[in-house]
């Protein structure tokens, strides 16, 4: 299914089944010509895959066969009511937290990927808690280059102030309260899009650990040693979220590679601010975008 606004590619919106089979909505977008490398793009937290979209043409019309989709509970994956008009289900009672996130929902779609394109090099993106699951994937093996863009231990204290004290306000004074009086976070008071409860009560509790999701229980963190590709991190210097330390505390925990962490400024790209959701503008696409995309593909 051709899209207009995308010269040179295919667009095609399908349905990915998570390992459990709950539907996924997902976003093919496919080179005319000859494919050279598969890509899965995963999104940070409340952020809907049409962030991605132009991201994911530019990769496509450089060869790239690149996914995005949207994890189950949120964007186009949340269930619809049986009244109204393509209205969405209430997410009170729905059970989804983010380590189902990893284990449902992107460890299917990396194997969609690896088994539709098992012939090409194999590039994840992640952006922020796109990029902090990689080490939880139970198949992170079948990676071969991971390009994070902000992605970070979101431990509140290793954000700049004043971001950080509103975000501990957020989370524990807004959201905390919402969530157990309604059952679900709603978008509407900060974050973007509406939160499955569980999701939401489980990154609350990261980003108040020291070490994010490093000082969890979960059993998935014995993936992190696992992963032995290629990994960039970038981090972007006016980002009060990931900064530089937070990135590096997530890269720590690849312990069997030497992540490589680059920093950019928006001096660099010649423009005023680039930020935790910047990078994927589309003022990039000769400058952040290209190099991305010449990194990703470095791995054929």
């Amino acid at each position: 299914m051709a899209d207009p606004a995308q010269d040179d590619v295919f667009v095609d919106d399908i349905t990915l089944p998570a390992a459990d089979g709950y539907p996924l909505a997902a976003t093919l977008f496919l080179p005319r010509g000859a494919k050279r490398n598969a890509v899965l793009i995963n999104s940070a937290t409340a952020v809907h895959r049409k962030l991605y979209r132009g991201f994911a043409g530019y990769l496509a019309k450089r060869g790239c066969a690149v996914l995005t989709y949207d994890y189950r509970g949120t964007g186009d994956s949340r269930q619809k009511s049986l009244t109204g008009y393509n209205q969405p289900k209430s997410l009170v009672g729905f059970k989804a937290s983010m380590s189902d996130w990893a284990a449902q929902d992107i460890t299917a779609a990396v194997a969609w990927m690896r088994q539709r394109y098992h012939g090409m090099p194999f590039a994840y993106v992640g952006h922020s808690f796109g990029g902090q699951v990689l080490g939880l994937l139970p198949n992170n093996t079948e990676i071969s280059r991971a390009l994070l863009i902000a992605a970070q231990a979101g431990y509140w204290k290793l954000m700049t102030a004043p971001e950080r004290y509103r975000v501990y306000a957020l989370l524990n004074f807004i959201g905390l309260p919402l969530t157990r009086a309604l059952g679900y976070m709603p978008g509407k008071a900060g974050l973007g899009m509406d939160l499955p409860k569980d999701a939401f009560l489980q990154w609350v509790s990261w980003v108040m650990s020291p070490r994010y999701l490093f000082d969890s229980k979960l059993e998935a963190l014995q993936n992190f040693p696992n992963y032995k590709g290629a990994l960039r991190a970038l981090c972007l210097s006016d980002d009060p979220w990931a900064t530089r330390p937070a990135v590096e505390l997530l890269c720590a925990g690849f312990t069997s590679i030497s992540p490589e962490i680059i920093t950019v400024t928006p001096a660099d790209t010649g423009v005023i601010s680039i930020g935790h959701m910047g990078f994927f503008r589309a003022e990039h696409r000769d400058t952040l975008w290209r190099g991305a995309a010449e990194w990703i593909q470095a791995g054929e």
